[in-house]
């Protein structure tokens, strides 16, 4: 969803995910990259916490931050200026890790509006301090480009950030990525009306030339100029047949589209047309009955089929289709090329009304916990169900960090060896589970428990563990401050994982048996297996 590149838009800044799957013995020589400096400071809730290097912090931020909008205990506004200012600096300062940490968000952390951000403070920072060297920032700015709706995201907040005048690298990057990028399918998905840049827009402010090595690309940025500036007039390529066959149904009278839709060929001519089914509303002039969700299905992605169970629902798609659609959404391989967050399957779970989706989802939801590992020896797994976790993950979304956190917890203790789970807030008490048991079913046994008492969750429940696991955002109440971890001995790891990037962290990290990992996808466990495989565990993109 566009965020910046809308009529009449404003912008300012970030968003993303996750660093780490497990076995082997602890070692306590080995470190993590999320590290404390050893200086102290006064967390949100007034406990005395530890303050983290910038990469650290910006890190932590960038995997947890949903560009604009507020956290429990920051405004969106001061979120999003703390990732622009700690981008601008570490563009100058550590331009090859920015790079990486920019380019990896985008694509494995899955966290596209931060990426877009991050993107243009780094050049913006670059070329206010004059200094070359290291990723060029024409190269950083295609890394972060990968749908064709983000050129025009990205332009959009350069302008509204920092006025009409486009450098030549952002132009240039954004030019690479729209020869990458434009084709018949994706004009007809994302050059809408609703846009502030249009393809042809984009095309003219960027001086974006066809790619030599498709020759059809000439005709389709001529279309996509006209389109803009001439729509009367603009002449579909003779030679697209997406186009063509859009052009085609578009030109139907209105009495005649819904005939279509129920023809036996109505489903492929509606994906020869490149018809979205927020589309196809509109070209149907009327209602999405089952008739039109049934033709429009089988060319959905698997982010638009979760969105819309519930409507097909109440259209009364046939059972038939439902079962292809149960199938696709968990089927494991078609789970991990769509890089969709865990939670994202538990909220179609909770908003979908019929229990025909409940097996498919949850069995969607395990694979998208793939790199939860299954940990040896005796675990005890800490979820914070502190009243600062249950905060929206965004303003559009209905999910949770605390139950975000319930899901990782509940996954990490289904897999172990032998896990003690443990809710905790202003008090804590083990969540009952049974090996084999459903995610979703354990999740119903989870409370909202008041304050942040992380050390005495831990006092009270620590009994000679292998290893420590917190899921948190580290925001512990002021009376119950310190380091919560000093009552774990040194020889035994603990791990925190921050699902919220506040500045402050509980603990420190780094070193020494306690790190600290963040994030909204499953794939920070991989850094867990490294620690405990004996070996030190480094920033995503630079162990990939």
């Amino acid at each position: 969803m566009a965020r910046f590149n809308l009529r009449s838009s404003k912008a300012k800044p970030a968003k993303a995910a996750a660093a780490p799957s497990a076995a082997g013995a602890p070692s306590a020589a080995v470190t993590s990259p999320v590290r404390s400096t050893g200086a102290r400071a006064t967390g949100h809730q007034g406990g005395r916490g530890f303050l983290r290097d910038p990469r650290s912090e910006l890190f932590l931020l960038a995997v947890a931050n949903f560009v604009t909008q507020r956290s429990f205990y920051e405004s969106g506004e001061a979120r999003d200026d703390r990732f622009a200012a700690l981008v601008r600096r570490l563009a100058v300062e550590d331009p090859e890790w920015t790079a990486g940490l920019l380019g990896w968000l985008r694509s494995e952390g899955n966290m596209r509006t931060a990426s877009l951000v991050g993107a243009a403070e780094y050049v913006r920072a670059r070329l206010d301090a004059g200094v070359t060297g290291g990723p060029s920032n024409r190269q950083v700015v295609d890394s972060v480009l990968r749908r064709a709706d983000e050129p025009g995201e990205l332009l959009a907040y350069w302008t509204a950030t920092y006025g009409r005048a486009v450098p030549k690298p952002v132009k240039r990057g954004i030019a690479d990525a729209v020869r990458r990028l434009y084709s018949g399918t994706s004009l007809l998905k994302y050059d809408t009306a609703s846009k502030g840049f249009r393809f042809g827009d984009v095309l003219n402010l960027v001086h974006a030339s066809p790619d030599p090595a498709k020759p059809w690309q000439g005709e389709l940025f001529r279309y996509a100029l006209d389109r803009r500036h001439h729509p009367e007039t603009a002449e579909v390529p003779v030679g697209n047949r997406t186009l063509a066959a859009h052009r085609e149904l578009m030109e139907l009278p209105v009495a005649e589209r819904r005939a279509v839709v129920t023809a036996p060929d109505g489903a492929d001519r509606l994906a020869a047309a490149g018809m979205t089914w927020e589309a196809l509303a509109g070209w149907l002039g009327g209602p999405m009955d089952a008739a039109a969700w049934e033709a429009v299905i089988p060319s959905m992605g698997t982010m638009a089929l979760l969105r819309n169970l519930r409507n097909f629902d109440k259209a009364g798609v046939s059972d038939a289709v439902a079962a292809g659609v149960a199938a696709k959404i968990s089927d494991p391989e078609v789970v991990a090329r769509s890089r969709q967050f865990p939670f994202r399957y538990l909220a179609a779970h909770q908003h979908a009304p019929s229990l025909r989706w409940a097996y498919p989802l949850e069995r969607a939801l395990g694979h998208s916990l793939a790199n939860v590992p299954a940990l040896p020896g005796r675990t005890l797994v800490l979820v914070d169900r502190s009243g600062s976790m249950w905060s929206p993950l965004s303003a559009r979304s209905e999910l949770n960090r605390a139950d975000a956190a319930a899901v990782f917890g509940t996954a990490l203790a289904l897999r172990a060896e032998h896990a003690d789970l443990v809710q905790f807030g202003t008090g804590s008490k083990a969540v009952a589970y049974a090996r084999g048991e459903s995610v979703l079913k354990v999740l119903d046994r989870f409370e909202n428990l008041g304050g942040t008492y992380t050390a005495e969750a831990i006092r009270q429940h620590f009994a000679d563990h292998d290893r420590v696991l917190i899921v948190t955002d580290e925001q512990a109440t002021y009376h119950h401050g310190g380091d919560p971890t000093a009552l774990v001995p040194d020889t035994v790891p603990v791990y925190t994982w921050n699902l919220a990037g506040y500045r402050v962290g509980h603990a420190p990290a780094g070193s020494g048996n306690r790190h600290t990992f963040g994030g909204l996808t499953d794939a920070a466990f991989r850094m867990v297996s490294l620690i405990e495989g004996g070996r030190d565990a480094d920033w995503p993109w630079a162990s990939a």
